[in-house]
């Protein structure tokens, strides 16, 4: 996630990243001081992450003229999860020790591959009473940060 500080201007007749005399490359250990500065400078709540936890998959950084790290972006894996139950299978209370059943075992085999979270995007017309039921089962409905998402592959691919 790229996360602009408040006093970042973007404007749109500015380059797009084609700009051949930025350095983007890969982090290394050396880097971390100048993250964990920047990390504070930004003033967000949020702890700054392990980067050495093998579940961030891509870690890019943006050097100055000087050759100190001025940007960075950190890719970290998460989870976006998928349920899939025939609504006419059962009544609702089997249906509900199924999804309990499922829910365990999803995440002990989460948990086992290494993944520190999932998410869950519910359907409006489900997501009040739905949302209850995992509310119920520990998941915190986030609303505290606006997401946004970047498609890198077209749906039919």
């Amino acid at each position: 996630m790229i996360i602009p500080s408040e006093s970042a201007s973007f404007l749109a007749d500015e380059p797009r990243g084609d700009d051949p005399h930025l350095l983007v490359r890969e982090y290394t250990p050396a880097d971390l001081d100048a993250l964990r500065r920047m990390h504070a400078r930004q003033g967000f709540d949020y702890a700054f992450p392990d980067l050495s936890d093998p579940i961030f998959v891509s870690k890019l950084v943006v050097e100055d003229d000087d050759g100190r790290a001025v940007m960075a972006s950190l890719a970290r894996l998460t989870c976006e999860m998928y349920l899939l139950a025939d609504p006419g299978a059962g009544k609702p209370r089997e249906r509900y020790a199924r999804l309990l059943a499922l829910h365990r075992a999803g995440e002990q085999d989460l948990l086992a591959r290494g993944l520190d979270d999932a998410h869950a995007w519910l359907p409006p017309p489900i997501a009040k009473r739905f949302g209850r039921r995992l509310e119920a089962l520990g998941w915190v409905r986030d609303d505290a940060w606006i997401p946004y998402c970047r498609r890198l592959k077209s749906s039919g691919e």
